[in-house]
């Protein structure tokens, strides 16, 4: 084999690795990043939150349903975005189950400090108003288990959206912090995005009513 053989075939063998090589950096793109499907399906927890493994954890958080779909579209940015609810694993269709009353949307992740100084304050927030407001948790991280298991430890029982690839917020427009919360108003507005921390219903209520005056 001639000198000039042994370099063309190594030309060619590089240039075959390099285009496998792009092959697989193309196709190597995580789900739900590709483009916004129209119902949005991508996973929302691990792969290790089956139902089975979460049964005991749903068990101890004892959390309460996630809204009911109204009538009524809801949210024009969060139509088209499902997710699961952390009740029941039940999918809720997000537009439509914030829609027909003014709700607080808190979201959060099982390992923020501060999130687990928040939820109490929202669950206080929660009982004094009553039907008035809806007041809806949204956890931000995969680790569903984890989560239901942090409810319970902070003794709050409020519905929960189990949002472990960001879609809510990301749809919403809200900074990459935690805790944070939107409040809505009843016809599906966004009225006020607060990217910071609460720390009593008196709070709450004060940012509440400023955002819906």
């Amino acid at each position: 084999m001639t000198t000039s053989t042994r370099w063309t075939l190594l030309v060619l063998a590089v240039m075959a690795a390099l285009t496998t090589a792009l092959v697989f950096s193309l196709d190597d793109t995580p789900p739900g990043t590709g483009g916004a499907p129209s119902t949005q399906t991508a996973r929302t927890h691990r792969e290790a939150d089956t139902p089975e493994a979460l049964a005991g954890p749903r068990q101890r958080a004892d959390l309460p349903p996630c809204p009911a779909a109204a009538d009524n579209p809801g949210p024009k940015e969060l139509r088209g975005i499902v997710v699961e609810c952390a009740a029941d694993g039940a999918n809720v269709d997000v537009a439509r189950a914030l829609a027909g009353r003014p709700v607080v949307l808190n979201l959060w992740a099982y390992w923020c400090g501060p999130c687990a100084e928040e939820l109490p304050a929202m669950a206080d927030y929660q009982r004094r108003v009553g039907s008035d407001v809806s007041v809806v948790t949204v956890h931000q991280d995969e680790n569903e288990t984890a989560a239901l298991l942090r409810l319970a430890e902070l003794g709050v029982r409020l519905p929960t959206l189990q949002d472990g690839q960001r879609r809510i917020a990301a749809a919403l427009g809200v900074p990459n912090v935690m805790p944070a919360t939107v409040i809505l108003r009843a016809d599906g507005s966004v009225a006020r995005i607060l990217p910071q921390a609460f720390t009593s219903a008196d709070q709450i209520a004060a940012a509440v009513k400023n955002a819906l005056q």
